[in-house]
């Protein structure tokens, strides 16, 4: 929603579609646009679709059904976090029609999306991207054309790998932290500052201080994402170890019924390890 009223500020936005219609109708009666029952004919009215869902299945099934209506010449840049595959497999799709597809996925959070700052990882033909700019630059303040279709995705990727790690390193140094008797709101202040600070950890450190986790980024969708890491990094038989850590931990998030929490929920398993009985030796008991 925040992606569709920073491409209304820049005068681009036509018409808005979801797959659920109340949602698709609430925004168009706040911007003052369309709102089309079905994504064929949203697909008709406009030039290019900014497409943004939550997984494989759902990208495929979107351009299958713009391949019904939308004019050649148009342009799809979608924007959800998918494998390389997939996207080759949605411009394949569209190919017979004369429509360019981009893999476009984002960075940068919610924050990010409301502010129109997101880093734009793009892949395609270079022709379709420099005319996609404008719409690229309404919502994003990085963008970067990395090569074929699927190697935005390539690049995602490696940021949600990256991210892991990050997510994994603050939840840890937090509930050690918290173990130790520091201060919280002051840790985040000070260290914020200095060279072990990153955009994570300013923005969603704060949640472990509160001891809530509103998502910004759920877990359950990260888990999605990091399994696409896993399967790209399989094909050169390669096993990621933070990848497979965050993986355990977020199935036992997801069992637990926190996979709609934030990612920086993972605070919630690290304080538990301060919290398991010792062995007199002081080794943790691990059960």
């Amino acid at each position: 929603m925040h992606m569709a009223r920073n491409l209304h500020r820049a005068g681009l936005l036509a018409a808005v579609w979801n797959r659920t219609a109340e949602k698709a109708r609430t925004l168009a009666a706040e911007l003052n646009v369309q709102a089309p029952a079905t994504v064929e004919a949203l697909g008709a009215s406009v030039d290019a679709v900014v497409s943004c869902v939550s997984a494989d299945a759902d990208v495929l099934e979107v351009v299958q059904k713009l391949t019904k209506s939308l004019r050649s010449g148009a342009i799809v840049l979608d924007c959800s976090t998918i494998g390389a595959e997939t996207a080759r497999k949605a411009a394949e799709t569209l190919h017979p029609t004369q429509v360019e597809f981009l893999d476009c996925p984002v960075s940068g959070g919610v924050e990010g999306a409301r502010d129109g700052t997101l880093a734009i990882m793009v892949g395609g033909p270079e022709e379709a991207f420099e005319r996609a700019k404008p719409i690229l630059a309404a919502m994003g303040k990085t963008i970067t054309h990395f090569g074929p279709t699927g190697s935005g995705q390539a690049a995602k990727a490696t940021n949600q790998i990256m991210c892991a790690g990050i997510i994994e390193a603050v939840a840890e140094a937090m509930a050690f932290a918290r173990a130790q008797g520091l201060p919280l709101e002051k840790i985040v202040d000070t260290l914020g500052k200095g060279a072990g600070s990153s955009w994570y950890f300013v923005h969603r450190a704060p949640n472990m201080v509160r001891g809530a986790f509103p998502a910004g980024f759920r877990v359950r969708l990260h888990e999605k994402d990091l399994t696409i890491c896993r399967d790209m990094a399989a094909r050169f038989g390669v096993a990621l170890p933070v990848v497979e850590r965050m993986l355990g931990e977020y199935a036992e998030l997801v069992e637990r019924g926190y996979g709609d929490e934030d990612i920086s929920a993972t605070f919630r398993l690290k304080t538990e390890l301060f919290d398991t009985p010792q062995k007199p030796n002081g080794t943790l008991k691990i059960t």
